[in-house]
């Protein structure tokens, strides 16, 4: 493979950037745009050693900086690599890069460092999938699941499930091949109670997908109710500043204004919509359908109801659109005379969060409530969890495999048995990228970044 250039650093205005190449070339290209203050040629340096110089091109010095060098295999492409650090200025990272593919090296293409790790052994493909998991992670939960994927958590666990399936198959296969030797009797209840241990484990991976993804990529979020119940109080405080304009006189909001917050544990895409009620008003009448279609299609829709006022024709009708959806219920201006029926409210939502959305520490009620509806905390981030759908389809192709060979062990012959085992084992090394093809492996890389 030829040797590979990218900044892997943000291209904007900061203190440092860094040049990473990767190759058979890495050195030798190096050595042409950094001098080491030392004299020492790059080429001959130590791996994982750090080294000041200067950085130039073809029309001389133009900064200074620090080249890491990392030998193969010990580094992250399991190739020879170089980082070259410079200033951080656009106009200096842009040159420097510019020099590296003067003086040899190729562009990298999206995710190719990665992509390299994976083909040189450093990594299976979920834990390269969970890198880019990592870098995009919002919150603790969602690092944390991504720290324990590349460090193998889904691999161990499929792994696992794989070495059942074959040492099955093998029992089958032998049976099968060689009946007159002396191979151990098949007890076929034996493999049945094996298929059926590792379809529930797939089941168990199969089922942290949807709340996985809830909390990588946030939780699409409507914050909804009549004019001035508090919704664009409650959307400022969750977004921390005046996201959304607040004034006594209805109608205020006439559009969705969206935001993404970090609320406990729970990342969450926020859209402030337009009060829920009759309107003559042409432009405020938009704003409203908006919100209702935005009930429908939302995650989790947050009803706003205003402790004050005895529940409206409007309150009646947010609770009708909100029957059947993942809602919570938040009875704000808590700080007034009471006058809401809790109990008609408490009826239809399975969580009312009592709030004054005035005070900040109404966000910890509302976070733990979000937490218990989404099931986010009880997601255990140090086990094995599907990120991606690829990964998913992936354990549902398994898991389809093993209901056929379940039934084939009671309707019809050995040799079909072990074709559908066969075929559940294939996509478990899909899933790890054992046995892969390579537009999978391109697209997957596809969605990185140019620099990882």
């Amino acid at each position: 493979m030829n040797t590979i250039a990218a900044i892997s650093t943000p291209l904007a205005v900061g203190g440092i950037s860094v040049l990473r190449i990767s190759g058979d070339e890495a050195k030798s290209i190096a050595e042409k745009i950094f001098i080491p203050a030392s004299g020492k040629k790059l080429r001959a340096v130590p791996g994982y050693s750090a080294h000041f110089g200067r950085v130039r091109d073809k029309n001389g010095d133009f900064d200074e900086g620090i080249a890491t060098v990392f030998n193969a295999p010990k580094s992250y492409t399991g190739e020879d690599v170089v980082e070259i650090t410079c200033h951080g200025g656009i106009y200096i990272t842009k040159r420097l890069l510019r020099a590296a593919i003067s003086a040899g090296a190729a562009p990298a293409q999206n995710g190719e460092f990665t992509k390299r790790a994976f083909l040189n052994g450093k990594m299976d493909l979920t834990a390269a999938e969970s890198v880019m998991d990592l870098i995009a992670a919002q919150g603790e939960q969602a690092a944390k699941a991504a720290h324990m994927m590349s460090e193998g958590s889904l691999w161990q666990e499929v792994q696992g499930i794989k070495s059942v399936l074959i040492a099955c198959n093998a029992h089958i296969a032998a049976f099968i091949d060689y009946p007159e030797d002396d191979v151990p009797q098949l007890k076929m209840d034996e493999i049945k109670r094996s298929v059926a241990d590792c379809r529930s484990r797939l089941q168990e991976l199969s089922d942290t997908f949807d709340r996985g993804r809830l909390m990588r990529e946030g939780i699409d979020t409507v914050i909804v109710g009549k004019p001035n119940v508090g919704k664009s109080t409650l959307m400022n405080l969750l977004s921390g500043c005046d996201r959304s304009i607040v004034t006594e006189i209805p109608g205020t909001t006439r559009d969705t204004v969206e935001e993404t917050v970090q609320l406990g544990l729970v990342t969450l895409r926020l859209c402030d919509t337009a009060g829920i009620r009759d309107s003559d008003d042409i432009v405020e009448k938009i704003g409203i359908d908006r919100a209702k279609r935005r009930i429908e299609t939302a995650q989790l829709v947050i009803a706003v109801f205003d402790s004050s006022k005895a529940l409206e024709p409007d309150d009646l009708e947010l609770i009708e659109c909100c029957k059947g959806k993942l809602a919570i219920a938040v009875v704000n201006k808590t700080d007034l005379e009471p006058k809401l029926d809790l109990d008609m409210i408490g009826s239809v939502f399975p969580d009312v969060v009592q709030i004054s959305a005035l005070q900040r520490d109404s966000l910890d009620v509302l976070a733990n409530a979000v937490e218990r509806q989404t099931k986010i905390a009880e997601l255990d981030t140090s086990s094995a969890i599907l990120s991606t759908e690829r990964q998913k389809q992936c354990v549902e192709g398994c898991i389809s495999a093993l209901d056929e060979a379940d039934k084939a062990i009671e309707t019809t012959t050995l040799d079909a048995v072990g074709v559908l085992l066969d075929d559940a084992i294939a996509e478990i090394l899909s899933l790890t990228g054992e046995r892969v093809t390579d537009a999978v492996v391109d697209e997957v890389f596809s969605r990185f970044c140019v620099g990882k």
